[in-house]
Order: C-alpha cells, then sequence, then structure tokens
C-alpha cells in the first residue's frame, strides 16, 4: 500500500488601510472542487518541492490575485542555516491549520502580508476577488461562517482577535 502525505501550503492574509480604515483581501474559489467551488477564502497555494514558503506565498498571491507582495510579517526575523548538505529556513507564521478529514490532506501555513498593484476581477483559481473592511468580515464569519473554506475560518477569527487588543 502506497504511504500518503499531507500537502504543505502557504497562505496570505493581505492587509490595506484605506483613510484609517483596514481591509483584507478576499476572494472565492474556483479551483475545480465542486463542493468548494465559490466559498470564500484567501489567497493560498501548496509549497512546490523545496520552493521557500515565501517565495510561494509571493508566487500564488500573484497567481491568484495580479497582487505583488511587498511585505510578510517575519520575514525578516526568518532564519537560513546551512550545515551537512542541508539549507534549511526557520520561520514563524501567524498561524497553521491542517486538515485532518475532508476530501485532501493539506496544511496550509498563513502570514500576514501587505501587497501592491491592482486586484485582478477573477483568476484562473479565484474570482470576486475583493477587498474587505474588517467589521463586514467580523459579520460575514459570523452571519454564514458556512460561506467561507473551512480550513481559512479559525486563522480569520484569529486575525480578527489580533486586531481587537
Amino acid at each position: 500500500m502506497t504511504e500518503l502525505f499531507s500537502k504543505p501550503a502557504a497562505g496570505g492574509i493581505i492587509e490595506r488601510i484605506v483613510d484609517g480604515q483596514e481591509y483584507i483581501l478576499l476572494q472565492e474559489r474556483d479551483k475545480g472542487n465542486k463542493r468548494e467551488e465559490g466559498l470564500i477564502e484567501i489567497p493560498a497555494g501548496k509549497i512546490r518541492e523545496f520552493e521557500n514558503i515565501y517565495d510561494c506565498l509571493r508566487r500564488d498571491v500573484f497567481e491568484e490575485t495580479g497582487l505583488e507582495v511587498s511585505y510578510i510579517q517575519g520575514e525578516k526575523e526568518s532564519v537560513i542555516t546551512e550545515h551537512q548538505g542541508y539549507k534549511v529556513l526557520n520561520y514563524t507564521p501567524f498561524a497553521c491549520a491542517q486538515n485532518i478529514e475532508g476530501d485532501y490532506p493539506i496544511m496550509v501555513q498563513v502570514f500576514i502580508c501587505r501587497a501592491s498593484g491592482k486586484e485582478l476581477n477573477e483568476s484562473n483559481e479565484s474570482r470576486n476577488i475583493r477587498w474587505v473592511f474588517l467589521d463586514e468580515l467580523r459579520n460575514m464569519l459570523r452571519d454564514n461562517e458556512a460561506s467561507f473554506y473551512p480550513m481559512h475560518v479559525s486563522t480569520l477569527k484569529k486575525y480578527l482577535k489580533s486586531k481587537e487588543q
């Protein structure tokens, strides 16, 4: 029997402040899985073999939204070490989530970040890409949590809680 493994992924809570108001970028899933079609999510994607997680985050955000990540919280504090033929990146994400039951095994490590550029209306993996005011996000989660991609619900709640302090 073949042993299967979880797939690591990186995701981004992309922040933007306009006229003193905080927003994050949300989108709807359009990745070919009928059960998840249209669920609200943050940009995220799988890490390629030996790809730096920050490079993955930048690549996936650009592919899904058209935005270029300009800042990732914690990136400057990350450390790369080389020893005995290994090159290891040590980093601290904002939040981690693991799918332990469902359609596919995935682990998403989420970072808070900022990006520049103009977001797309849709890409080949997402649609309805838009900036949402934090109070609106809070109401969306309270009133219709089931409309969100399950992997991101607890992370978004943690993010909103961090903004209350």
